[in-house]
């Protein structure tokens, strides 16, 4: 059987998250049965990573095996138009059986959009999280740049999903203010524990509101303990915007 590599954008207002859950909607479960529809045999789809509800992707990677004698293009135009409006397959190749998009990914890019001003607003609101009170940018970089590197990130870990280790690299830790008083958070690592990114942001924001001191980051790593790093930022505001798969 044929395997085919997706990257999918979806907007995950609607959903419960990317991974199938029995009797809630999933960016998964809908894109399965898409496939399914086209190859009249049920598909299992292998994502990247998963990503929690209300959690957007602009690049999330997935693939599938298929008996099927369908084309890349014919999987590409199909899956468009049997999906709903808020997922889009970007990409279809064929790909060797070896290739996994979990265990062969090199690392993940992910950006956290942040609305800083004191109004809200109405269109976008579902892809941003909304501060109100004004940040110090200048110090959230400073903290940020603590977060580079190889560490254990166990106090930015969040409950329910524990791993053989906690030990993550992150390559780059950035924060760029953008049009319309948005700030762009982008972290790109080898992995990621998780609510990770969402700990990241939500202590960012506490350091950008001097209710912590930039300095207090490399404390909060040594204590590996998630009481002492700052609230989760809302699922809202954060992106997958690609997987490295290095040269492929």
């Amino acid at each position: 059987m044929p395997s085919f590599k997706l990257t999918i954008e979806y907007d995950g207002t609607a959903y419960c998250g990317w991974q199938r859950q029995a009797g809630d909607p999933t960016v998964q479960e809908t894109i399965e049965r898409a496939l399914a529809s086209m190859v009249n045999h049920p598909v299992s789809l292998a994502g990247a990573g998963r990503t929690d509800a209300g959690v957007h992707a602009l690049g999330q990677v997935a693939h599938f095996r298929a008996d099927t004698r369908l084309t890349a293009e014919v999987f590409l135009k199909g899956l468009n138009s049997l999906l709903p409006e808020d997922i889009v397959i970007r990409a279809c190749h064929c790909v060797p059986d070896a290739f996994h998009a979990r265990y062969d990914a090199r690392g993940k890019h992910y950006r956290y959009r942040i609305l800083n001003r004191p109004r809200p607003m109405a269109i976008g609101r579902n892809y941003a999280w909304h501060v109100r009170h004004p940040l110090d940018i200048a110090v959230m970089r400073q903290a940020a740049a603590v977060l580079c590197g190889t560490h254990d990130f166990k106090s930015f870990e969040g409950a329910g999903s524990p791993r053989s280790s906690t030990v993550r690299t992150i390559f780059r830790c950035e924060l760029t203010p953008c049009e319309e008083d948005l700030l762009h958070l982008d972290i790109a690592g080898d992995g990621f524990l998780r609510h990770m990114v969402r700990n990241i942001a939500g202590t960012l924001v506490e350091v950008g509101s001097g209710r912590r001191p930039p300095d207090d980051v490399p404390a909060i790593l040594a204590a590996r303990d998630r009481h002492r790093a700052g609230i989760t930022a809302p699922a809202r505001g954060l992106f997958l915007v690609g997987v490295d798969y290095g040269q492929e």
